[in-house]
């Protein structure tokens, strides 16, 4: 079995050397404005450089994060911070956007790629993809239980890394567009504001913070990671103090080295109300929610001043071999060599005679074992040592501290990756505009009428109510209806997914609409008309192109995207807009109405934010909550002006036949103003 990495996160350099100096085996960092946390300090030109040269000394490895959207305008200056990987030897780059894949496979062909936890993958067909894709890791959702992960190591061919420690979102990671519509920080862009940690009540008797989850910790169930066969342990954490991160690492550097971690001093550093494992145990419920409260901050500024003494403190990273030779007559000479194959020599004077105690390899062991305070260990000591010969124990302590300075020196020279600077790629666009076809997605069999059988061109409808109501439709609308899969599928409802889609599709249903990575590898080996979602996070040109690589018939764009940017889009793929609807703010595991147990579940509730405002909540199934935004996004007012792309979905949730039938004449017929509505992002500008 390979080794177990602990991988640290490094806001700062001040971070970044606190994890290395604790035993971080790598640490991922963001440079530029392309990486998931933009607000912390990340690192400059000069740091970059000095924080490559440290970590390759250390046999450290480096994790750039590119995991953000990005817009088209943005290439240029993308391209900056990936040629800057390759001059400093990044070991990978993380990443959510297909689009910035393509690029990096154009400009940096040698570094290797892993799919950021932003890209959503939670089962074996979206680590499948992402395999396929050419990533050689995948971190995979913190939504997972244990057997949950166990399938994907055992099933694809792929590195796994998994969150052991540090704060829970909510939302499953790249699913969340609260922080974008309350204050235009998208979250998929590294700005998030964490609205979750705000106040929000089900008026359930929740504490009032119903979308605030425990940080989690795995520090003491390490022989299980062990056993589930994942490469890498990675630690949450790049907007927190040099202290967390130290604690943090050291934690896991102990529980991996059999030790006993010190928990108190964990929970210390950080925690809100204790820590939860509530996902790995697949043990969800009300216990896993928690605040950061006065008490936890209280013991963290005692701890934190404790560990800021011992953040310079070196941990021994890299065994050494010392051979050393003292012949009569010839000059002392001690070689020093490493696991990497870098070797150096250093000479003294040539040995006199002892006229007391002759230098023996007792005396030898005592000078090359004096390594505190570097990144050494002695692995092991070889002697050739003519008797009656001294050499003083200052002279062995300056050839150990000669070498070991040769022999970093050798180590911190980076290797850099070849950059092939090739421009960016022109974009086809639309040759003629004109109005947007409509199409409709309903949440029940119910909702769809005559009109709108007559108006639009494509009718989406869930999984379980085409199952529950398929001998209601009528036959005429059978080429336009197209299948709704749960959004996310954990664990074993993905190979129960499969028989139901299947049965689905011998009855005729040749349409499936796709919300992420994974349900697009899976509608494609089933052979579905592949119809992508706003989930899939399309926000550029180039992701798009990879789309309609990847089988995707037309695709909804992400309701990210403001007019402009949508108007600029490349035309390599039939594209829409999210144009009518209660906009999907969040999609969880856990349940934020908290009742206890789903036994009473009416499937649907209302959380209220400190403004007033208020956000539906609606369980699918018992497997998984959406959170909507309370008022619908409506643009038909405004219709004119929408006519640069191919169609346009309504999203119906709650409302009748006769407020369906509506809202498609306001899009086909009248075109008039409506009160009580959002235009959602569209006229603003995401950050």
């Amino acid at each position: 079995m390979s080794k177990l990495e602990i991988l640290a996160p490094a806001g700062s350099m001040e971070s970044m050397m606190a994890a290395v100096n604790s035993g971080a085996d790598a640490v991922y960092f963001g440079y530029g404005q392309f990486n998931a946390r933009r607000n912390a300090k990340n690192f400059d030109e000069n740091q970059f450089r000095e924080m490559a040269r440290y970590c390759k000394a250390r046999g450290v490895k480096m994790y750039m994060t590119l995991n953000t959207l990005v817009f088209d305008r943005e290439m240029e200056d993308l391209k900056e911070s990936v040629r800057a990987a390759c001059e400093n030897g990044v070991d990978a780059i993380l990443v959510q956007d297909l689009g910035v894949m393509e690029l990096l496979r154009q400009w940096a062909p040698e570094i290797p790629l892993h799919a950021s936890t932003q890209m959503a993958v939670h089962n074996v067909s979206g680590a499948k993809q992402m395999q396929e894709l050419g990533f050689t890791r995948v971190v995979l959702a913190r939504e997972m239980s244990a057997e949950e992960i166990r399938a994907v190591v055992e099933q694809v061919p792929v590195e796994t890394e998994i969150f052991v420690h540090g704060a829970l979102c909510m939302c499953l990671s790249g699913q969340c567009y609260m922080s974008s519509l309350i204050g235009e920080r998208s979250g998929n862009r590294g700005l998030c504001a964490q609205p979750c940690r705000l106040p929000f009540s089900s008026g359930r008797g929740d504490n009032g913070y119903a979308l605030s989850l425990k940080d989690l910790t795995l520090v003491d169930r390490i022989e299980e990671l062990k056993a589930l066969g994942v490469d890498s342990l990675k630690i949450e954490g790049r907007m927190k103090r040099p202290e967390y991160v130290s604690a943090a690492v050291s934690g896991f550097r102990q529980a991996l080295n059999g030790e006993e971690p010190n928990m108190e001093q964990l929970e210390a550093a950080f925690s809100r109300s204790g820590f939860t494992r509530g996902y790995f145990d697949g043990k969800l419920g009300i216990d896993m929610f928690g605040t950061r409260q006065h008490e936890d901050v209280l013991a963290g500024q005692k701890v934190l001043k404790q560990l800021s003494n011992q953040l310079e403190k070196e941990y021994p990273h890299i065994g050494v071999d010392f051979r050393f030779v003292m012949k009569a007559g010839q000059s002392v000479t001690l070689t020093a060599s490493d696991p990497d194959g870098n070797c150096v020599s250093v000479t003294a004077e040539i040995p006199e005679s002892a006229m007391n105690r002759p230098t023996s390899e007792e005396l030898v062991r005592r000078s090359m074992e004096k390594l505190g305070g570097t990144f050494y260990y002695l692995n092991s000591l070889t002697c050739e040592l003519d008797d009656g010969l001294i050499c003083p124990a200052s002279q062995m302590n300056q050839l150990r501290r000669e070498a070991l300075e040769q022999l970093s020196a050798l180590r911190s020279e980076i290797k850099p990756w070849t950059f092939v600077d090739t421009p960016i790629p022109a974009h086809p666009k639309k040759l003629s505009l004109r109005r947007p076809t409509l199409r409709a997605q309903v949440r029940k069999v119910e909702q769809i009428t005559e009109k709108m059988a007559e108006q639009c061109e494509l009718i989406a409808v869930p999984l379980d109510q085409l199952e529950k109501n398929f001998a209601q439709l009528s036959a005429e609308w059978a080429e336009k209806i197209a299948v709704v899969p749960p959004r996310i599928v954990f664990g074993d409802d993905a190979a129960l997914l499969e028989e139901r889609l299947l049965a689905l599709k011998a009855k005729g249903i040749r349409h499936l609409c796709a919300g992420n990575i994974g349900m697009v590898h899976l509608a494609r080996r089933l052979g579905f008309i592949i119809h992508g979602d706003t989930s899939l996070n399309i926000a550029n040109s180039l992701s798009m192109k990879e789309y309609a690589e990847l089988g995707l018939a037309d695709a909804l764009v992400s309701f990210e995207l403001n007019h402009g940017r949508i108007k600029s889009l490349g035309d390599y793929l039939p594209h829409g807009i999210f144009a009518y609807g209660r906009l999907p703010l969040m999609v969880t595991r856990n349940c934020p109405i908290k009742l206890k147990g789903c036994k009473n579940c009416q499937q649907y509730g209302v959380l209220k934010d400190r403004k007033g405002e208020t956000f539906e909540v609606r369980c699918t199934q018992r497997q998984y909550s959406e959170i909507f935004n309370g008022k619908p996004l409506y643009l038909a007012d405004k219709w004119n002006e929408w006519n640069s792309f191919d169609f346009a979905l309504l999203y119906f949730t709650g409302e009748t036949a006769e407020e369906v039938d509506s809202v498609i004449r306001s899009y086909s017929e009248t075109f008039e103003k409506r009160e009580g509505v959002t235009r959602g992002l569209y006229y603003r500008n995401v950050k």
